[in-house]
Order: C-alpha cells, then sequence, then structure tokens
C-alpha cells in the first residue's frame, strides 16, 4: 500500500477481527520493506490499517513483539520456501537447488531478511522456533543428497551448519552488490558449496 494513500482509503480495508493478527503483521512487513525498521511503530500501523491503536497493542505490546512476530513469519516462509525446493529437486543436486531458493528469499525482501537474522531477534523463543524449523528442512535435504548418505547423522548436522552459515553469509554479501556482481558472487558460493560438500 503506498503511503499516499487516505485515511479513508485505509479505513474501507476489509479487516477481520479473526485474522487481525496476520493481516497487521502483513501491513507491517510491507513497511519494513518499504522504509525500514524506523517506519515501524504501533501507532503508525493502527492509522495504516485503518484501527484504533488499542486494537494492535492487544497483539503487539511493544514494537520489539512486532519485530520478533515479523521475523519469526520470516523463518516460516523461508522453511516452506526450502521444502518446496527439496522436494522438486533433481537427486543429485539438493544443495544447489536450495541454496538458489535460500538466495532468492534473501533478494527479493532484504529488509525482511536482515531483520531475521538480527542479535535480538535470535534470542526470541518464536524466532528461535521458527528459524530451526527452517534448518531442519535444510538439514534433511542435505541428508538426502547421495554425497552425504553414507554419512552419520552428526556429520550431516555439521553439514547443514556450514551450509547455513556460508548460505546467510553469502545472501548478506549480494544484498550489498549490484545485481550482476550479486549474480556472478552467488553462483560462485554455489560452485563452492558443491565443492566442499560434493566429497565423500
Amino acid at each position: 500500500m503506498s503511503w499516499a494513500e487516505t485515511d479513508s482509503a485505509r479505513s474501507r480495508r476489509p479487516y477481520h477481527v479473526g485474522n487481525l493478527r496476520a493481516q497487521l503483521l502483513d501491513e507491517a512487513r510491507a513497511l519494513l520493506e518499504s522504509g525500514g525498521r524506523a517506519e515501524l511503530n504501533l501507532r503508525g500501523l493502527a492509522a495504516r490499517a485503518g484501527i484504533a491503536p488499542g486494537s494492535v497493542y492487544h497483539h503487539y505490546a511493544s514494537k520489539a513483539a512486532l519485530m520478533a512476530g515479523l521475523a519469526a513469519v520470516g523463518f516460516r516462509d523461508l522453511e516452506a520456501i526450502l521444502r518446496d525446493a527439496a522436494a522438486t529437486a533433481p537427486q543429485a543436486t539438493p544443495i544447489r537447488t536450495c541454496a538458489l531458493a535460500y538466495f532468492a528469499f534473501a533478494r527479493s525482501q532484504p529488509a525482511l531478511y536482515d531483520l531475521m537474522f538480527d542479535a535480538a531477534m535470535m534470542s526470541d523463543r518464536e524466532v528461535a522456533t521458527a528459524r530451526n524449523s527452517a534448518f531442519a528442512v535444510l538439514e534433511a535435504a542435505i541428508s538426502q543428497s547421495p554425497s552425504q548418505q553414507s554419512r552419520d547423522e552428526g556429520t550431516i548436522h555439521k553439514v547443514a551448519l556450514a551450509v547455513w552459515a556460508c548460505g546467510h553469509g553469502a545472501a548478506s554479501l549480494t544484498l550489498a552488490e549490484g545485481p550482476a556482481a550479486a549474480d556472478t558472487l552467488m553462483e560462485d558460493v554455489i560452485q563452492g558449496l558443491e565443492a566442499l560438500f560434493g566429497r565423500r
């Protein structure tokens, strides 16, 4: 929604009490991507949504709580994307397929991605649970790779941690590059992962 919309236009949006929490997160997500964290505040969100501030505070007691809710949603979305990637990946290339999906997610929503890995967010229980679920999908996909199937669970877990950490670092780097440079870097990182973890 553009900031140019009038208050009357906002007030006509069909908000429903039973789904207000999800709708508030959608609005907050749009604010985050368009204006960054500075644009996120509960009263502003209420005005944008065309509802009373008390309705927002009923679901989120503070800006920190709202941001944690957004971060958790981000990890749940990442989990779904990784799950779809793993399900459709050719048997020989689960790492490549999941890495491409991971990078695409980070590049499509850079502000949300940055928030998800904020140190303050990582200590939130809901965020940690959502993060661990997303990681578990990646770990399961790696365990199905032909190059990894002879390895024990502990080694698979360490490989998954290495891929996760490398993916996060590379995604952060690509966000700072122009599109052409980012594509080259992304491909170089994926080839590096394949070279490292394709070995028995």
